[in-house]
């Protein structure tokens, strides 16, 4: 098994504060991976990492065999998109405007914009069925007509590496849906996905590569179907449950009973 990204023995931190410590890591190529853990344990931070916005106190992350600091930024722009849990725009833009400025890693003063570009657009927009909204300002938009545009903006950019943080925010379970299939298409045709879900039995169903997360540390990863248990689920969220098959996919369906009597604590 190959891995364009990895984390090799990193340090998080925010300021004063440690997130994680000596964590190493591989995505594996052309997989669907999803971490999961409670809330504040380190998942977004890892993905920052992940994506170059955040440095490591120590250690280092690594695309394509270089420390990916060394990288040029529009040169990791072309390999990795990232959607962030709270992104920003100006104001006065519309969506198209918003969804094209995926292109931009693509361009340089002897490439400007092209079909190639026209293409992309299109067909993120497309994808992520925001097409009638092109010519709306995106501060118009409800939550999650706006989610889908960032999504839109990040498949634009067209890279073989996807990040995406709670990408499902703000979204009803339709669109939640249509994202994930989305985005499971998307893995079918070579691209490596790494998302940040909330929903368990989400991730179990549509990930590949599932990585739970406690206390900005690594509990398990792997096939969902084969770490994703009533003990780690005990373990990483202090939930009783039950692990039954999904009557859909096959893959494990969590049942909760209640919080355990000892709650699981979390550090980061």
């Amino acid at each position: 098994m190959t891995h364009r990204l990895h984390v090799d023995a990193v340090t998080l931190r925010y300021d004063a504060r440690t997130i994680s410590q000596d964590l190493s890591l591989a995505i594996p190529d052309g997989s669907f991976t999803v971490i999961v853990g409670p809330n504040a344990c380190g998942k977004s931070t890892l993905l920052a990492a992940l994506s170059r916005l955040l440095t490591p106190a120590r250690g280092q992350v690594v695309l394509d065999g270089k420390d990916i600091r060394q990288l040029p930024a529009r040169e990791v722009a072309r390999r990795l998109g990232l959607l962030p849990q709270s992104a920003l725009a100006p104001d006065g833009i519309t969506v198209a405007e918003l969804v094209a400025r995926g292109r931009y890693p693509h361009q340089s003063l002897l490439r400007q914009w092209s079909k190639e570009d026209e293409q992309a657009v299109l067909g993120a927009m497309a994808a992520t069925r925001v097409g009638d909204l092109a010519e709306r300002l995106l501060d118009e938009l409800s939550g999650g007509q706006r989610q889908r545009v960032w999504i839109a903006m990040v498949l634009a950019q067209d890279t073989p590496i996807l990040l995406l943080d709670e990408p499902t925010t703000y979204l009803d379970i339709v669109h939640q849906i249509e994202l994930l299939e989305l985005l499971a298409e998307l893995n079918r045709q070579g691209r490596t996905i790494v998302a940040v879900l909330h929903d368990l039995n989400q991730a179990c169903r549509y990930a590949s590569h599932l990585i739970a997360l406690r206390g900005g540390a690594i509990v398990a990863q792997g096939a969902p179907s084969a770490i994703f248990t009533e003990a780690l689920v005990a373990q990483v969220f202090g939930l009783a449950s039950v692990i039954i098959a999904d009557p859909v996919s096959g893959t494990p369906l969590m049942v909760p009973k209640g919080r355990l009597e000892a709650s699981v604590t979390t550090s980061a």
